[in-house]
């Protein structure tokens, strides 16, 4: 499959380079460091990433915006993306020809070839991978490139200390540290917490509630957010707060957004996931994301979350 990928790329002169809604830093490390690799290898083409902007991971690229035509006849790349829904830009749909490469269960076998890896640690493992693979046939890996990919696998392996983190995993980071790159700038930029969402972390550790059997629960309505002055998608960001209280099993935030409520769930134990799957989501066994439109459904989240908890005792 890697060869097909790299295959499909040299038919296409124009790539287009995609990953889900709501970035993190594996959807833009994986998908800057594939379109930095394709540019680097293959000057010719045209190669361009897209999707909504998110300020809080500018740092590590800017994104294209462009025409509908630009899809005509592209090869469409999908980073990090479990299903269709959650693709950011669905213009994909045009492109002639679409590739899913992911991480991630592969509940929706969208596109036309597809790599799935669920043993990988995060979308970016795989993309580098896919470059030591292919590297022998002309593909060529940048400095840019490479501080892509070492972001996206720090940020989904919790700077290697989730589950997921493999001895793959560390044999790959050691092999991109020694690309020229600031790690120490990296790490601050991507760890560094505002004052406000600092506050708003100290309100989690004063009002999360928790039971008996290690379910662990936290609600940021919207007032809240309003009151510290947090956007949804920051408060995302103290999602793994809770993971070193004593006790803890798995742990759920409920962030109130305009239109629905963001559902983050997270284990050290438990399989949370087909729990995720329920509410329009879904993910890794051990951390997954899902979504409900009211106060009585997240009700219904707590409840099956605390029932998984009790069962693995």
């Amino acid at each position: 499959m890697k060869k097909n990928i790299l295959e499909e790329i040299k038919k296409h002169d124009t790539i287009i380079v995609h990953r889900h809604v709501r970035p993190d830093p594996d959807a833009y490390g994986s998908q800057g460091g594939m379109a930095e690799i394709i540019k680097s290898s293959f000057p010719d083409k045209t190669v361009y990433v897209v999707g909504k902007e998110e300020p809080s991971l500018s740092f590590l690229m800017s994104l294209d915006n462009i025409e509908d035509g630009e899809f005509e006849n592209a090869l469409a790349i999908i980073c990090d993306t479990a299903n269709k829904e959650r693709i950011c830009d669905q213009r994909y749909a045009l492109a002639k020809t679409v590739i899913k490469l992911d991480h991630h269960p592969n509940q929706d076998p969208y596109g036309d070839l597809l790599w799935v890896d669920t043993t990988a640690s995060s979308a970016s493992e795989m993309v580098y991978e896919w470059y030591t693979s292919e590297k022998e046939n002309g593909l060529v890996l940048s400095d840019k490139a490479a501080r892509l990919i070492y972001a996206g696998i720090v940020g989904d392996t919790g700077r290697f200390l989730f589950p997921s983190t493999s001895q793959r995993t560390f044999d790959v980071a050691g092999e991109l540290i020694r690309y020229d790159f600031d790690r120490t700038d990296l790490y601050n930029q991507m760890y560094e917490m505002k004052p406000h969402v600092a506050k708003l972390q100290g309100y989690v550790l004063q009002n999360y509630e928790m039971t008996s059997d290690g379910a662990a629960f936290i609600k940021l309505p919207l007032p809240v957010l309003k009151e510290y002055n947090v956007e949804p998608t920051e408060a995302s960001q103290l999602v793994g707060s809770l993971g070193n209280l004593a006790g803890m099993k798995a742990w759920c935030f409920f962030i109130e957004e305009e239109d629905q409520i963001r559902v983050r769930l997270r284990s050290k134990g438990p399989i949370i996931n087909e729990l995720a799957s329920q509410y329009n989501g879904g993910g890794h066994p051990l951390a997954s994301g899902a979504s409900v439109y009211s106060w009585e459904e997240a009700e219904e989240v707590k409840e099956k979350l605390m029932q998984i908890c009790e069962d693995s005792r």
